[in-house]
């Protein structure tokens, strides 16, 4: 098995490399140190798993998966980080990763590039007790784009749907009305809408 790893800590690299190179059926094709790095080494060295750092100086790990996903769909990428945020787990599920560890959980990097390499889907302990909630903040996620519709506007369309006004909704959102009346035209324009009724139907049609 080809690996290839991506992590701005040249010392974590380092250690990974010893660490992987001990077992004889992984070979540590090639490092880099940030996303870029990922992406070119990635075209030119076409590895079996790719394990991935996300918050990276230049560019992040989740940027470079999106974008070596696109170009290489078959690309099998592990991201290993610190971090536990939910918007780094939404977007590895939602741009398609195999898997997501944390750096502590050293013992089991092993067997998930392993397991990865086989084709499976490999989540650390702490991922998995939040996958069912994420799962459907991932869905919203893939509405979202689909739509064209930012965080923001999804909020507003959310509480139209329950049927407050832009003087609540400003309230509640720590925005001008002014703000808020903006926002609802840019909603309306982007999903071809004419008034607020309509955005409230297709809220429950489409995205509820």
């Amino acid at each position: 098995m080809k690996v290839l790893l991506i992590d701005d800590d040249k010392l974590v690299c380092s250690s990974l490399q010893i660490i992987l190179s001990a077992d004889p059926d992984i070979q540590v094709v090639g490092t880099g140190y940030h996303g870029r790095d990922g992406i070119e080494l990635y075209r030119k060295l076409k590895p079996d798993v790719l394990l991935m750092d996300i918050r990276m100086e230049i560019m992040s790990g989740l940027e470079a998966g999106d974008k070596i996903i696109s170009e290489f769909p078959e690309a099998r990428i592990l991201y290993l980080t610190t971090f536990l945020d939910d918007e780094y787990i939404i977007k590895a599920l939602h741009i398609g990763a195999k898997g997501y560890m944390l750096k502590q959980n050293y013992e089991s990097i092993l067997p998930a590039l392993k397991a990865v390499y086989a084709g499976q889907n490999v989540y650390g302990d702490e991922i998995i007790t939040k996958l069912p909630d994420l799962i459907g903040k991932a869905n919203d996620t893939k509405s979202l784009d689909q739509y064209g519709i930012t965080e923001k506007e999804y909020e507003i369309i959310t509480k139209i749907a329950d049927g407050l006004s832009n003087k609540e909704i400003s309230e509640l959102m720590y925005l001008s009305e002014g703000t808020v009346r903006n926002n609802i035209s840019t909603i309306l324009e982007k999903l071809n809408l004419r008034d607020r009724t309509q955005i409230a139907i297709f809220y429950y049609k489409n995205m509820k």
